[in-house]
C-alpha cells in the first residue's frame, strides 16, 4: 500500500500539469512555494556560502559591530568600489548575515552576530575553501579520481598508518584549538568533573580543551595524548596558560602505543568521527587498557541521526570526510555498538544545549 502511494506521488510530483496546477490552488500554493524555495536553496548554497567567506575575510561584521555603517564608508574601509560593497550588502542582508538601519546604515544581522568575536567560527569559515576546491567536481570526488584532495593535505594523519611520523602539526592544531572551546563550553554544560581526579584527553591538540575544562575544575588534574609535534606544542601553550604544574603531556600514536595510566576520566574530543571502525575499535581497547575498573570515557563529537540537523551529518559529514580521505560521522547506535564491542558498559547519550555542534555520550569500564 506505502509503495503505490509512493509511486503515485512521484508521479505527480515530477508531472509539469500537477506542478502547475498545485502552484494555482490557494490551499496548495504556499507548500509548492516553500518546497520551490528550499530547492533554489540547495542550488544557490555554494553562493550563499561564498557571501559569507566574503564578509568574513574582509571583516565586515567587526566593521560594523561598533556601529553601523554607510555603504560608502564600509566600501572604503574594506577597500571595494561603493557598487561592489552594496552588491555584498544587499547579498548578506538577504541571509541575514547584515541588516539595514535607519539612515541608509549597515549593521549586524542576527546571523552575523554570532561571529563577531568568535575566532573558532572564522577559522572554520576560512577553512572550508580547501573543502569548496575539492568539490569543484564533486562526481570526480565520490569516484576516487581527484588526487591529492585539499582536505587530504590539510589532515595529513588522515591517510596515513604511521600519524606518529607526520611532522605537519601546525597546519591542522590551530584550526582545532580555535574551535575547541565551543565543544568544551558544550560538554561542560552537559558533565560534571568535580568527581574525578585526574583527566585524559586523548587526542588533545594543543590542550585548548583541558585549559578550559581545568579552568572550571581547579582541583583536577590534566594529561595530553597526541603526536610528538603536537604534544610538544601543548606543553609550551599549558605553560603559558599557567596549568604547566598540574598537567602531563605524553607523546605517540594513539593506535599503536600504550596511553598513560592514572586518569579515571577519558575524554575523545572529535576523534571517532576522523577514522574508520578498525582502528577506533583498536584505540578504545587502549583507552580501556588504560582506565581503572570504574573509570569513565567521555566521547564529544556531532552525530550522524541528530534530530533537525540530519543533513549535517549525512551530507556535509559525508562529504567531508570523503574528501579527507577517512572517518565517518556515526549515529549513536553505531558508536554505542563500537563501545560496546571494546568492553564498555553503562553507555548513555547526555543531552547538549547545541546538538547540532556536539553530542556527548559516556561509557563506563565494568568490572
Amino acid at each position: 500500500m506505502i509503495d503505490r502511494w509512493l509511486a503515485t506521488r512521484d508521479r505527480l510530483l515530477t508531472s509539469p500539469a500537477f506542478q502547475r496546477w498545485a502552484s494555482s490552488v490557494p490551499g496548495l500554493r504556499w507548500i509548492t512555494r516553500r518546497r520551490a524555495r528550499a530547492l533554489f536553496d540547495v542550488v544557490a548554497g555554494f553562493v550563499y556560502s561564498q557571501v559569507l567567506q566574503a564578509c568574513v575575510k574582509l571583516n565586515i561584521f567587526e566593521q560594523v559591530a561598533a556601529q553601523p555603517l554607510s555603504v560608502n564608508t564600509l566600501a572604503e574601509r574594506v577597500d571595494l568600489t561603493p557598487e561592489a560593497c552594496e552588491t555584498l550588502i544587499a547579498a548578506a542582508v538577504s541571509l541575514f548575515l547584515l541588516e539595514r538601519r535607519r539612515g541608509g546604515l549597515i549593521g549586524l544581522g542576527a546571523l552575523g552576530a554570532p561571529l563577531v568575536g568568535n575566532a573558532g567560527l572564522r577559522s572554520l569559515v576560512l577553512h572550508h575553501a580547501l573543502f569548496y576546491a575539492d568539490l569543484n567536481d564533486p562526481v570526480a570526488l565520490l569516484r576516487g579520481q581527484v588526487h591529492p584532495t585539499q582536505m587530504a593535505g590539510f589532515w595529513p594523519y588522515a591517510n596515513t598508518d604511521s600519524p606518529a611520523a607526520t611532522d605537519q602539526a601546525g597546519t591542522y592544531s590551530a584550526l582545532m584549538t580555535s574551535t575547541q572551546t565551543l565543544i568544551a563550553n558544550e560538554v561542560l554544560a552537559a558533565y560534571r568533573f568535580d568527581k574525578h581526579q585526574r583527566l585524559l584527553d586523548v587526542g588533545g591538540g594543543e590542550g585548548e580543551f583541558i585549559a578550559t575544562v581545568g579552568a572550571q575544575f581547579p582541583t583536577l588534574q590534566l594529561m595530553l595524548f597526541d603526536l610528538p609535534p603536537v604534544a610538544a606544542r601543548a606543553q609550551v601553550r599549558l605553560n603559558e596558560l599557567g596549568l604547566g604544574a598540574r598537567t602531563h603531556t605524553a607523546s605517540g600514536d594513539f593506535f599503536n602505543d600504550p596511553l598513560p595510566q592514572g586518569a579515571d576520566i577519558v575524554t575523545l574530543v572529535r576523534v571517532m568521527h576522523d577514522h574508520d571502525d578498525a582502528r577506533i575499535s583498536t584505540l578504545l581497547r587502549n583507552i580501556g587498557a588504560a582506565l581503572p575498573v570504574g573509570g569513565t570515557l567521555l566521547v564529544a563529537e556531532p552525530m550522524a541521526d541528530t534530530p533537525d540537523a540530519e543533513p549535517v551529518g549525512d551530507a556535509y559529514f559525508g562529504l567531508y570526510f570523503l574528501a579527507m580521505g577517512r572517518g565517518k560521522a556515526r549515529t549513536y547506535k553505531q558508536m554505542a555498538t563500537l563501545l560496546n564491542n571494546a568492553g564498555f558498559a553503562a553507555i548513555r547519550q547526555l543531552p547538549t544545549r547545541m546538538p547540532l555542534q556536539t553530542s556527548v555520550v559516556v561509557a563506563t569500564k565494568p568490572a
